[in-house]
């Protein structure tokens, strides 16, 4: 060998050249589509974040879209996911998921407060940090009134023309029908709701609207959820809130509900992030920001939420409820006029 120590040399430079061209590790991440309003959902996110050092990218649905843009997005990705968890705002849109068979079946480790009703015992979903639908009633427009309207509801729609989504839209004919009328079936519901029409309702563009048109007397009262209502309250405007039927079907209550994406890029990230959700800890943060009702019986609750423990909930099958969804959408529609 003639230049030895150039030949040592090139391989110093080999070598060198070798470990720098190595990445430093990179940081674990977890990706998360949510319809869980961001001012409430990006700091749990957050938290998350400072305490187990894992990366969370968000994906947030807007108001005008809600769950839809986000489910559509899940289903169109379905051949190669891109997100690890949905934290959805209501539990029965994840069983369109399930249906399409892109649920990785996954509980919890922190699931086992949370009550058999808002959780699915196959692992398809478990619900967390919970609203209801109440009635919202501005008190100086209901004095020498009983039931006579106007009254308001948000059916909810997409910038397309969606149709009313089944949980604020059936729920008013399960909430304020007469006793008996539950078990009805499509007549009973057809009659309910030329009934609510006929009574001034009003539909209204989304659950703040309704809270709003409450608020400013512009109407008696509106179906709308715990969040709103309470906010309502806490502006000092002359409203109560009113959980119906805590004589007879019970209140709808509506869980958020944390769902594994099946093939997602990162499962391990995925699980702990779907621990962290559906933790006290999580649920505490959720009831101080946006007055929701924990699942979890140890969580302490602030004088003006009432937990889900105190009001006589209504016995929903969410599965089933998500099954009809395509088949009264087009009633919905029409009665909306959407």
């Amino acid at each position: 060998m003639r230049h030895p120590l150039q030949m040592l040399v090139a391989i110093a430079l080999l070598v060198t050249a070798g470990a720098c061209s190595e990445r430093p590790p990179t940081k674990p991440e977890v990706v998360v589509y949510t319809s869980v309003d961001q001012v409430f959902s990006e700091p749990v996110f957050r938290r998350f974040e400072a305490d187990t050092g894992v990366r969370v990218r968000s994906v947030f649905d807007t108001e005008e879209t809600k769950s839809t843009g986000i489910l559509n997005r899940l289903i169109a990705e379905r051949a190669n996911p891109q997100a690890d968890v949905f934290w959805s705002g209501d539990p029965v849109r994840p069983f369109l998921l399930v249906s399409r068979g892109l649920v990785e079946p996954y509980t919890p480790t922190s699931a086992a407060g949370i009550p058999p009703a808002f959780k699915s015992a196959q692992g398809h979903w478990t619900g967390s940090a919970a609203r209801a639908r109440v009635l919202l009633v501005n008190r100086e427009r209901l004095a020498g009134r009983r039931r006579r309207g106007p009254c308001a509801i948000w059916p909810t729609r997409a910038g397309g023309g969606r149709p009313p989504s089944p949980t604020r839209s059936t729920a008013p004919r399960r909430c304020m029908s007469p006793p008996g009328s539950q078990t009805g079936g499509d007549a009973e519901a057809t009659r309910f709701l030329d009934a609510l029409k006929a009574n001034d309702v009003r539909i209204a563009s989304s659950n703040g609207e309704v809270k709003r048109l409450v608020t400013s007397g512009e109407v008696v009262f509106g179906l709308t959820d715990t969040d709103d209502a309470f906010d309502a309250v806490k502006s000092g405007a002359p409203v109560d809130i009113v959980y119906p039927d805590q004589d007879a079907g019970g209140t709808l209550v509506m869980p958020t509900s944390v769902v594994l994406i099946r093939g997602a890029p990162h499962p391990e990230a995925a699980r702990r992030l779907a621990d962290y959700l559906v933790s006290p800890q999580a649920e505490r943060m959720m009831v101080d920001a946006a007055a929701h009702m924990p699942l979890h019986a140890d969580v302490a609750t602030p004088a003006h939420v009432v937990p889900v423990a105190r009001i006589r909930a209504m016995n929903i099958d969410y599965a089933a409820l998500a099954a009809v969804m395509d088949r009264i959408q087009p009633q919905l529609r029409k009665w909306s006029g959407l």
